[in-house]
């Protein structure tokens, strides 16, 4: 029987939802993908929830939102505790991504759903692959390997393989080669038992290529007019891409216009991405390596990492990419609450925006003209709501300092045991006596001890009056006194006094800005009269790129995720048709059993049949015939024993995979005259070599070809052979 393999969705199918989904291979589960969206709404998660402890490990396929967004909070409220394992850009990125989505929310509201040290903390886990590298998951027998997806720099298509069947995981993949990215390899992989993609794009395809040139011109043109332009990006994905293609631009045709990447990571994120010039499109890697020109070293792009920095730049037309790309939050948002009335601005779209929200209401045709938008401002308190605010905070201080002085009391008491009584000490007073003089107070370790200054009566151990002395019981270790970090913790409100300021330089708040308090959203309708422009640059293969690519790997069986439904469903009677017969489109936690129907048995070689078995050598390999015959062993393994008569002939079989193109010039070598003609090779005068077979069938070279020379017998015919005999191996 095949290996065990079950998918069972929690996000993200039939709808454009974040992805996640549980995939068990024979009991181990894999949770791929993690993704939440930037409405960060928990209810998104339940699903995920009742699976999280039962998770053994987490697999990464692109440093965005839509993929590992939900990661700090799962860890920290839904008990996911498994290990994590991407690419090392996918690890990098991701975390900064998770770093400004944090950022910008808590800039305008109370963001509580996770904090910047449970992102911390969920990204300590992650152990980081290199592309093609097998990790062996102990005790298992399985073996993970990320693999080139495109799209995102460190996406990744997961190959997970357990007894010689390959279970592969690919989403978001691009099919093309761009100026930062090296196109897919999922078109290598021929035949897996089981593979789970995406529908999203199969209904779209990709523009000509000189409507994505009008990117630039849209750009240029907005710029003479003296207008401003605003690019909504993601944080540190696809925006990589267009910086590469501005800076290209600016630098062909000399433009002197400003240009501003807006976030709170961005310097962040250009630092990291110069040092990941190997996970870059062979460009790139060739242009380093002979000119040591790092592409990301940009010319023309100011980074910024602050509103104000964009306001105190010089007025004039500008163009600024700011997060998020869906205008829900973040830079973006506000930009666009400023530009979007002037008819000489542009807004331009690169990427759908995710479902419900700004982006895609503007997004939509014919565009709106005027939008509601939310508005949220983290503001100072002023008045009797900061006057209550202060005493609250006042309180709470003094009952923490209360409480702490009474547990050291406590652990003081208890560290100079039942025998140093500090009542029974005529030196020390207690604190509660009232005859003790208040400026006779002696501080230490953080609390207070009342002295007898007059009047020693000193112990009749003693040689003289003395202090009373306390020994510091503190814990050491090789590096010194072993402190407590939550000392050193920046408490909230010490992080909220770097809240944005509202109002006028005498500090009241006018009209419009004292409706804005804390964690008050109040609406406003904006006028939309800039220009609204979508150009698909989402870096993902299009509908029809995705149906070639799925005959080509044919594989056995095949899941549908993450899509509408009507692409889904377009998707599936395609593949229905043209590339296999078990097409599956579960619903959320619906759980499909897609193991294969291979018959695979594991199988002990004996030592005795072994030592008879002749090996030949086949480039890094090495092969051989094996007769035998199937028994058991003493713990009830298949085995397979020595044949008790002798082993029949074997035919002649010639092993390789020989390639037409490669033979021409092979043959021309030789000194033979050769030639294409018809799809054949005309080999000098009379011999001529075609390949014949299925290689045009369903699944791309899934069939058998046969190589066949014809010709009348002669001295070319005999060498041609022998020289067509070389380019394989005899076994």
């Amino acid at each position: 029987m095949g290996t065990s393999v079950q998918v069972t969705p929690l996000s993200g199918v039939f709808n454009e939802n974040p992805l996640s989904y549980l995939v068990s291979i024979d009991g181990f589960n894999f949770l791929i993908d993690c993704g939440w969206n930037d409405h960060f709404d928990p209810s998104l998660l339940q699903p995920l929830s009742k699976v999280a402890s039962t998770i053994d490990a987490v697999l990464l396929s692109h440093p965005d939102t839509l993929h590992l967004g939900a990661l700090p909070y799962a860890m920290k409220q839904l008990g996911l505790s498994a290990p994590v394992f991407s690419t090392e850009p996918v690890y990098r990125l991701g975390l900064l991504t998770m770093y400004d989505q944090y950022l910008s929310r808590r800039q305008v509201s109370e963001f509580d759903l996770f904090t910047l040290d449970d992102i911390d903390s969920a990204f300590q886990s992650v152990t980081r692959l290199t592309y093609s590298q097998n990790y062996h998951l102990s005790g298992e027998g399985i073996v993970v390997a990320p693999h080139v997806a495109g799209h995102l720099l460190g996406g990744t298509v997961w190959k997970i393989t357990k007894d010689g069947e390959d279970v592969i995981y690919a989403v978001d993949y691009n099919r093309r080669k761009e100026k930062h990215l090296n196109g897919t390899v999922l078109e290598s992989f021929v035949r897996p038992a089981v593979l789970i993609t995406d529908a999203y794009n199969a209904l779209h395809n990709q523009p000509p290529r000189q409507q994505r040139e009008m990117f630039q011109d849209a750009i240029s043109k907005t710029l003479r007019a003296g207008g401003n332009v605003l690019l909504p990006v993601d944080s540190a994905g696809r925006v990589l891409e267009l910086l590469l293609i501005l800076e290209d631009y600016w630098a062909e045709h000399s433009l002197n216009y400003p240009i501003y990447f807006l976030t709170y990571v961005s310097s962040s994120t250009i630092d990291y991405v110069k040092s990941f010039l190997e996970w870059m499109g062979d460009s790139i890697t060739k242009s380093f390596e002979t000119s040591r020109d790092n592409a990301f070293l940009l010319k023309h792009v100011t980074l910024l990492i602050n509103k104000s920095e964009l306001d105190n730049a010089p007025d004039g037309p500008k163009l600024v990419l700011a997060s998020m790309a869906s205008l829900e939050a973040g830079f973006s948002h506000d930009i666009f609450v400023e530009w979007a009335s002037d008819v000489k601005n542009l807004v331009l779209f690169t990427e759908r925006g995710q479902f419900g929200t700004l982006a895609r209401m503007l997004q939509a045709d014919p565009p709106p003209k005027a939008v509601k938008v939310t508005m949220s401002r983290r503001v100072p308190l002023v008045g009797e709501e900061l006057i209550a605010y202060e005493e609250e905070q006042t309180r709470l201080k003094k009952e923490e300092a209360l409480k702490a002085s009474l547990v050291k009391e406590e652990e003081s008491k208890a560290s100079l045991g039942p025998d140093n009584n500090l009542s029974g000490d005529p030196m020390v007073i207690d604190a509660n006596n009232a005859n003790a003089s208040a400026d006779v107070v002696e501080p230490h370790g953080g609390r207070y001890r009342d002295i007898l200054i007059d009047g020693f009566v000193p112990p009749s151990t003693s040689v003289a009056p003395m202090f009373p002395f306390y020994e510091n019981n503190s814990e050491w270790d090789d590096f010194g006194e072993v402190i407590n970090p939550d000392d050193y913790i920046i408490k909230d409100e010490d992080m909220d006094q770097a809240a944005m300021h509202i109002g006028g330089d005498d500090g009241k708040l006018d009209e419009g800005s004292a409706s804005l308090i804390l964690d008050a959203k109040p609406s406003k309708v904006v006028q939309v009269k800039c220009l609204l422009i979508f150009i698909d640059y989402e870096g993902r293969a299009d509908g029809r790129s995705i149906k070639t690519i799925l005959s080509h790997v044919a594989p056995l069986k095949l899941v549908l995720v993450h899509g509408s439904a009507e692409a889904t469903e377009h998707l599936k009677q395609h593949c229905l048709k043209h590339v296999c017969p078990h097409v599956y489109t579960p619903q959320i936690e619906e759980t499909i059993d897609v193991t294969s129907d291979l018959c695979a048995y594991k199988v002990q070689l004996s030592e005795k049949l072994m030592s008879n078995v002749l090996f030949k050598k086949l480039g890094d390999y090495e092969i051989a015939w094996v007769d035998a015959e199937v028994g058991k062993t003493e713990n009830g393994m298949l085995s397979l024993l020595p044949i008790s008569t002798p082993a029949p002939p074997h035919k002649s079989v010639l092993v390789g995979d020989l390639k037409m193109a490669d033979l021409k010039p092979f043959l021309s070598s030789k000194g033979i005259q050769v030639e294409f003609a018809g799809g054949a090779l005309r080999c000098g005068e009379y011999v001529t070599i075609r390949k014949v077979g299925p290689a045009g069938q369903k699944g791309g070279g899934s069939g058998t070809q046969q190589i066949v020379i014809e010709g009348p017998l002669c001295e070319d015919y005999y060498k041609i052979r022998a020289y067509l005999y070389s380019q394989f191996y005899l076994l």
